[in-house]
């Protein structure tokens, strides 16, 4: 379906919707049991059939694989277990001709230990590189310089006997972290950035882009107040010396006049804050990152008067002029079908396409995949690994291979895949969900066809009219089209009386049975359902 003409004067990451793809798990295209560049050409039909216009690729750079792509040891070259750089320019060019845009991660807070850079740095304290990474002397006393902690467990503090000092890493203590305060380090970062925007790249997602600075004076972090056992270790102490400082924003700005350099391209940051710090990542006069990340449906109860509450601070938070943005899903964390059900998935796809904002898929949720079952021997997640046995703390359970049929290895290899499958490939799949009229991919496809041909859902205004007896329905509007939107939060029926969506036709429903209905003033909705009123056709 195109797009519908009004909506061609936004840019393309304002109106359109964006696919993270994960490599290691899209498809092999070698028969070496992990993802590559090769699988991934030979199935960006699937993405076209579905309705995206972008795809967010994690990364495929030279790497030790410490932690999956995210321990870059060479960033303007490609890992040899997923390809070439020819097979990424080639990517990148048929991506283009099927209509698509093309984001990859830049990962500028951290890079592998055996990076070249790090490899310099840690040689003597008197090197070029010497002052490109967070070093410290130890602690007067001996021992790490401060209380600083990891995110996947321990100190963050790990020890160079070369210069007799610690260098701090956020992550593994194979990430050791950058040092953005050195003009060097963010010139050669931005050189990275030229480096693919000038293959064809159409803008970076920013990994942990509110961890990039940490406190000058290296201050301990107070402890938490709300640190409950069972948590991670990391949340015992409050993180505000070495994340969310206020003058980050004044890196992601240079990263921002980076992109600048080059037409039509985008930024979207990696943060897990409340609403007003993910705003201020907008910059002032929106010079900062273009789609700071709203990840709130990650980490707030799925709950009617939440969601509300949600979506009206976050359009009182943004600078004027801003976009939103929401995302269920990504690698990090449980995947939705898991934390709210298949029911209930179902009407957080139906709000995910329909919100203002740009709509961000993980890969998998379009099938309604849930978290995959990995037993203790074939855990691959670092993070996992160091702190075992924590609540949704086993990253691998979202990175499970994409199924594409019924067949032993789902067509994703021909031999036994990275991680294992989830148990339910043989029917939960592209292939035969692609025959069910009302599979969760059926669904997907039919709410982004909705939202191209309609300018109202694409980029219009938004209205909250309730978030009250489990019910969330809002308005959406531009120019003449009118849309009400209700979702029933409950597994019982509900209704909600919405004197604006009287007289309404139901064009889409979370099921099938009900469009072509018009409504009244009270909406009724069965348990867990969502509809799609218009208002005008």
């Amino acid at each position: 379906m195109q797009v519908h003409p009004a909506s061609l004067a936004e840019p393309w990451w304002k109106r359109g919707v964006i696919y993270n793809l994960y490599p290691c798990s899209y498809m092999d295209g070698n028969g070496d049991g992990w993802g590559d560049i090769a699988g991934i050409r030979s199935r960006l039909d699937h993405l076209v059939r579905l309705g995206i216009d972008a795809i967010w690729m994690s990364p495929v750079f030279v790497s030790p694989m410490k932690d999956f792509g995210y321990d870059v040891a060479d960033h303007t070259a490609i890992g040899p277990q997923f390809g070439t750089l020819a097979e990424m320019d080639a990517l990148i060019a048929e991506v283009h001709d099927r209509g698509m845009k093309l984001m990859i991660d830049f990962v500028p807070n951290h890079t592998s230990d055996q990076h070249p850079w790090f490899l310099e740095s840690r040689a003597s304290r008197d090197n070029p590189r010497a002052d490109w990474y967070v070093w410290h002397d130890p602690a007067p006393g001996g021992g790490p310089p401060n209380n600083w902690r990891s995110l996947f467990g321990g100190s963050a503090w790990a020890w160079c006997e070369e210069r007799g000092q610690y260098w701090y890493h956020a992550f593994l203590a194979e990430q050791p972290d950058l040092n953005w305060r050195n003009p060097a380090v963010a010139a050669a970062m931005h050189d990275v950035m030229r480096f693919w925007l000038r293959r064809g790249i159409d803008g970076f997602r920013i990994d942990a882009m509110w961890h990039l600075l940490k406190d000058p004076l290296f201050r301990d972090n107070p402890p938490n107040p709300d640190f409950k056992p069972g948590e991670p270790a990391i949340r015992e102490l409050l993180q505000i010396r070495i994340a969310d400082l206020p003058e980050t924003v004044d890196v992601v700005r240079g990263f921002r006049r980076v992109l600048d350099e080059f037409p039509d391209r985008a930024t979207i940051g990696e943060l897990y804050l409340d609403f007003d710090r993910i705003c201020a990542y907008y910059g002032a006069a929106l010079d900062g990152c273009n789609l700071p990340f709203n990840l709130h449906l990650i980490m707030d109860p799925w709950k009617a008067d939440v969601v509300a509450r949600a979506i009206e601070t976050y359009e009182a938070a943004l600078p004027e002029g801003a976009w939103p943005n929401w995302i269920f899903g990504n690698p990090d964390n449980p995947r939705v079908a898991s934390r709210l059900g298949p029911a209930q998935a179902r009407v957080a796809a139906v709000f995910l396409f329909t919100a203002r904002g740009t709509p961000i898929v993980w890969q998998g949720d379009e099938l309604g995949l849930t978290n995959g079952v990995v037993p203790p021997e074939r855990v691959r997640d670092p993070q996992e690994k160091q702190e075992p046995g924590l609540v949704d703390h086993n990253r691998d359970i979202a990175r499970t291979p994409m199924p594409w049929d019924g067949t032993t290895h789902a067509g994703f290899s021909t031999v036994e895949p990275w991680l294992p499958l989830t148990p339910d490939h043989a029917s939960v799949n592209v292939a035969a969900e692609e025959r069910d009229p009302r599979s969760m991919l059926s669904l997907h496809r039919r709410l982004i066809a909705l939202r191209r041909a309609h300018p109202a859902l694409a980029i219009g205004d938004v209205t909250v009219l309730t978030g009250a007896n489990d019910v969330l329905a809002y308005e959406r509007r531009h120019g003449g089209e009118r849309f009400v939107v209700a979702l029933n939060f409950a597994h019982a029926a509900r209704s909600a009386t919405l004197t604006e969506a009287a007289g309404g036709r139901i064009v889409l429903t979370s099921g099938l049975d009900r469009e072509g209905e018009t409504v009244g003033e009270v909406v009724r909705l069965a348990a867990d359902e969502a509809v799609v009123i218009a208002l005008t056709e």
